[in-house]
């Protein structure tokens, strides 16, 4: 009897040494992203953005194209295919195509280098990397990860949660969340392939800008009367509306609104014009700034974004660039709330 007790127990006992064997740390993990990503040359990913800011949720196909040592593609479309942006990096430079605009623009920026990218993973790795404080749990399938972030607007988006596979490290979800730990802007990935090939054109400025047209047709030009008007759902603390006008301009009328109170600012807003296709890129002194359901271009006292044929532009000397991305972020509705 005792013969067997004790049998059993050993039983037992290698059991749960077993799994404890089978269990990774949180250093263990963080050790394998660093020697991943050491080892990565390049990857393909697929995946869907929810952006909640608004007053309802858009929703945004991503496809990310990566290549050492820095070249990216960044394709961003909306569920019914009329925004297409893209982001590409390359050996000229930094880009943001507008395919329906036939607009490019060139930066004079480190983009991505410069602040977290949900849905690049190396920068999820660094973010991961880079957090001495970061909390860990593992489920069956998967590593979490809650980590701080690295945005122009981090005060507002202090928060990301990081999910995993275990099985190769590759990312599955996102969340990036607001002091009150609520999901503002969420990435789920559909398909992952690391170490991918690409044609040698693959990030060309020109031959992007080319496939996009082709897939995303140009606006046509329509009439003026067709500005659907449309207003920030969010201000900073002490900031009311003082003031709208409609001015008339060469190609059309423009929207000018002016803020104020204990900072002030203006938003201004038009039909965008197509350009001719032989347009060549407006270099732009500023950083692309992912806005959810368009890429802006910010600088210390602007940030200009295109969204469904209207250019936008909103200019402050008061406004901090985390409050001039707030509000632009909740332009998207057409009444003041």
């Amino acid at each position: 009897m005792r013969r067997n007790l004790f049998g059993a127990l050993l039983t037992i006992f290698l059991v749960f040494a077993l799994v404890a064997c089978g269990s990774k740390s949180q250093e263990d993990v963080v050790k394998e992203l660093d020697e991943k990503m050491e080892e990565l040359s390049s990857y393909k990913a697929e995946a869907k953005l929810t952006l909640t800011t608004g007053s309802e949720p858009q929703v945004y196909d991503v496809e990310i194209w990566y290549k050492q040592p820095s070249y990216y593609r960044v394709n961003l479309k909306n569920a019914q295919k009329d925004q297409n942006q893209m982001i590409l990096r390359n050996d000229e430079g930094v880009f943001v195509l507008t395919p329906a605009l036939n607009k490019s623009f060139r930066f004079e920026s480190d983009w991505p280098k410069n602040s977290s990218q949900a849905y690049l993973y190396e920068s999820l790795v660094k973010d991961i990397l880079s957090d001495s404080k970061a909390s860990f749990k593992a489920t069956k399938k998967h590593y979490v990860f809650e980590t701080k972030t690295n945005y122009q607007n981090s005060k507002m988006i202090p928060k990301q949660e990081i999910t995993l596979n275990k099985k190769d490290l590759s990312p599955v979800s996102v969340k990036v969340m607001d002091p009150d730990m609520n999901a503002l802007l969420t990435v789920e990935f559909s398909k992952v392939e690391f170490n991918a090939k690409f044609d040698k054109d693959a990030f060309d400025t020109k031959k992007n800008m080319t496939g996009a047209k082709l897939d995303v047709p140009t606006i046509a030009q329509e009439d003026d009367a067709t500005l659907e008007v449309m207003y920030p759902a969010d201000l900073p603390v002490g900031v009311e509306p003082i003031e709208e006008k409609e001015i008339a301009t060469e190609n059309g009328k423009r929207i000018i609104m002016t803020f104020g109170g204990e900072k002030s600012f203006t938003l201004i807003q038009e039909k965008a014009r197509v350009l001719p296709a032989t347009s060549t890129s407006t270099l732009i002194k500023g950083e692309p700034v992912d806005l959810g359901f368009a890429i802006g271009a910010l600088t210390d006292q602007s940030l200009t974004w295109s969204y469904k044929g209207v250019e936008f532009t909103l200019a402050s000397n008061d406004l901090t660039r985390e409050e001039m991305m707030m509000v632009a972020r909740s332009v998207q509705r057409t009444a003041i709330k």
